[in-house]
């Protein structure tokens, strides 16, 4: 049985060797590091990057697949849950950074079944809303980046991209705001407002970001 990592770095903000330090910090012994740099999670499904394939050539039952967050499959519902179906129909384990959340096929009882699915959906489903955050952030906003940069950006975010996707994550698994703050290093009251309008605080982020997720 062997443990590996797969990242995905698609801004100049991530690093591969940040999302390993994560991984090992949070307690995953990984025998092997798979990423893709530079590739979008938007537009480029797993199986067609060029890590993406070895990662399914690799894989075998029993082996774990570590991941930061289900974002780094991907940014597409139907892509990113038909993967992880697939891997746990091999006997693939995957597990997440973030939450330390288990997708595998131990459960038999189908309630179990369902609530693991049911976390799954809603995991892919933020992570296809987030790219859709971005792409409309980017269009709507181009034209007037470029006639005035410091307008178009407004208010710098007080968090960080990992803030945010920490915060997201912990609010996804139904824990409360001070609990995803401390995990985040934020304010309640700023997970509050992230959890009162998701799409704008990452809109937000995004316009201060020099490239697109």
């Amino acid at each position: 049985m062997r443990t590996i990592l797969y990242a995905r770095v698609s801004t100049v903000e991530q690093t591969i060797a940040h999302q390993e330090a994560q991984a090992r910090a949070a307690g995953f012994e990984i025998d092997e590091v798979v990423a893709d740099d530079g590739v979008s999670g938007v537009s480029v499904p797993l199986a067609e990057r060029p890590q993406g394939r070895r990662l399914f050539d690799m894989l075998r039952a029993g082996d774990v697949l570590v991941v930061r967050w289900i974002d780094r499959l991907g940014r597409n519902y139907a892509d990113v849950t038909d993967n992880v179906r697939k891997l746990i129909a091999r006997g693939v384990t995957i597990r997440t950074v973030i939450n330390g959340l288990t997708f595998d096929g131990t459960a038999t009882d189908p309630m179990q079944m369902a609530v693991r699915d049911a976390m799954l959906g809603f995991m892919a489903a933020m992570a296809q809303a987030q790219g859709e955050v971005t792409r409309e952030a980017q269009r709507a906003g181009i034209a007037h980046a470029r006639a005035d940069q410091a307008k178009y950006r407004g208010r710098k975010p007080a968090y960080s991209r990992e803030q945010l996707d920490t915060v997201l994550a912990q609010l996804a698994s139904g824990v409360g705001l001070s609990e995803a703050g401390r995990a985040a290093g934020m304010s309640r009251q700023a997970v509050y407002r992230i959890r009162e309008d998701m799409a704008s605080a990452m809109a937000a982020l995004k316009r201060w970001e020099k490239e697109p997720r």
